[in-house]
């Protein structure tokens, strides 16, 4: 499955958000950046001579990389993608990779589960150790164990998680590999995003939102240009973040049109941030996440995850916060859904691509609705429960159906203002701002059941804050 590589030079990127196609150059600031603090901690020194883009050597070959030279690279565009051009010691190999599975493993139930027996624990570690990893790819790996680590660990569950999706009766230790590979490089992108942006507490303006839509765009073009990786696999990078509902980024595929390798990956992207390190309850807060998605990945793959998942085991011992009020807060995100104004939007007239947008987000409204039907949380199911005190497992469950809730009415809120996309001098309609109103009063209500999501690790939840 390798190429010839072909000389690399700084790809540009197509980004497609909400029908709209723009080019847009790689973010070079924060990677550079990055690289510059790895050179504080170990050695990292220019393999070869560093031009700029009008032919100007502005590093001379063997010269240390560090936090000093951090200036000067910033004032040049360079000629070639600096992990071209530099070389550190230890670098990240085969070898560590399956060694951190191997951890993980041993660590963490959820993932022993995967591999009961020796030979499957086998078959999955191998597509790990003996993935390619091209110079440049292992340093961008090397960085993220040494100045992201929580991108790096994040990376290697899912490149074990996505590995064992693949591993069904009919398919290949080719297939296998190819889904380990997705898993392990689908995030490479996130080095070159602000790491501040990344932070819950920080407020994002629309800007910097975009900015979390280039990731997997990212990754696809660092990925593609060394030709050592199958299509497969770099199709599916970019599809990481797309759903079969349409409700994902960067382009709302929709299924048929999103891989199969692709959906997987998806979901092995959800399914590895409920393991953050220091999350409490992954495996239920795991179980209601899937139950409250039915539509946005694939029922298979989904299936496996439920049969493989020990929600009360892994919940007797949490210590969680949880809201007070739970079925009162999923009365009131039933109440705001039913209040989506699609009869009122559609006697305006409205643009093509609008009617298309609201084509989709009602669907997608309509579909909230029957998720919250579907785990027992409509307003008629919460009623069966009357007005005794709730048992604390069932108080932590229905916390995390609200959160989640919350989460998946804030991101059909987040795309109804990417897809209806506004002219700068223009307004939304009253019916819809009213409802985007009362979205947001929703979501600034205080939320003490979610985590604090760690710095680096894009999950579910901070996806919904890119949309």
């Amino acid at each position: 499955m390798c190429y010839q590589p072909r000389k690399a030079r700084h790809p540009r990127v197509l980004l497609q958000v909400g029908g709209m196609t723009e080019t847009t150059a790689p973010e070079t600031q924060h990677f550079t950046k990055a690289v510059a603090q790895l050179g504080e901690s170990r050695p990292v020194v220019a393999s070869r001579a560093i031009f700029n883009a009008q032919g100007v050597k502005i590093v001379e070959k063997g010269v240390a990389i560090n936090l000093g030279l951090y200036d000067r690279l910033m004032q040049h565009q360079l000629s070639a993608p600096i992990e071209d051009s530099v070389a550190t010691t230890s670098i990240v190999t085969g070898k560590s990779l399956r060694g951190i599975a191997e951890e993980t493993m041993r660590d963490v139930p959820f993932f022993a589960r995967m591999a009961p027996d020796a030979k499957t624990r086998g078959v999955l570690l191998d597509a790990i150790e003996k993935l390619p990893l091209p110079d440049a790819m292992a340093f961008q790996l090397t960085l993220a164990y040494e100045v992201r680590p929580e991108i790096y660990l994040h990376s290697v569950r899912s490149a074990l998680t996505c590995a064992w999706l693949a591993l069904v009766p009919m398919g290949s230790r080719f297939d296998v590999g190819m889904a380990a590979a997705a898993g392990l490089l689908h995030d490479v992108g996130m080095l070159h995003v602000d790491p501040l942006l990344l932070q819950p507490e920080h407020d994002l303006s629309e800007e910097q939102r975009r900015q979390l839509y280039s990731p997997p765009i990212l990754a696809t073009t660092l990925i593609e240009r060394h030709h050592v990786y199958p299509k497969e696999v770099v199709r599916a990078v970019a599809e990481h973040h797309e759903n079969l509902d349409g409700s994902g980024y960067p382009r709302s595929l929709t299924e048929g049109s999103i891989s199969d390798l692709g959906s997987a990956l998806s979901l092995a992207e959800v399914v590895t941030a409920m393991f953050t390190p220091g999350r409490q309850a992954p495996e239920l807060r795991l179980s209601v996440i899937l139950r409250m998605n039915q539509k946005r990945y694939a029922p298979g793959l989904v299936k496996r995850v439920l049969e493989l998942v020990q929600p009360l085991q892994d919940a007797s011992g949490a210590v969680m916060s949880l809201l007070s009020d739970p079925v009162g807060r999923l009365r009131e995100i039933d109440r705001v859904i039913g209040e989506w104004p699609a009869e009122a939007l559609a006697g305006q007239t409205q643009t093509r691509q609008r009617q298309d947008a609201l084509t989709s987000l009602t669907a997608q409204a309509a579909q909230l609705h029957r998720n919250l039907a579907s785990v027992g949380a409509a307003p008629g199911q919460l009623d069966q429960l009357g007005t005794e005190a709730l048992d604390d497992l069932l108080q932590q469950e229905l916390s995390l159906l609200a959160v989640e809730a919350t989460w998946q009415l804030r991101a059909l809120e987040r795309q109804c203002r990417r897809l209806w996309r506004l002219a700068a001098d223009e307004a939304f309609p009253t019916p819809l701002q009213l409802w985007l109103d009362q979205v947001g009063a929703q979501v600034t209500q205080s939320d003490p059941v979610q985590d604090t999501p760690v710095e680096g690790v894009l999950t579910p939840a901070m996806a919904s804050t890119a949309e």
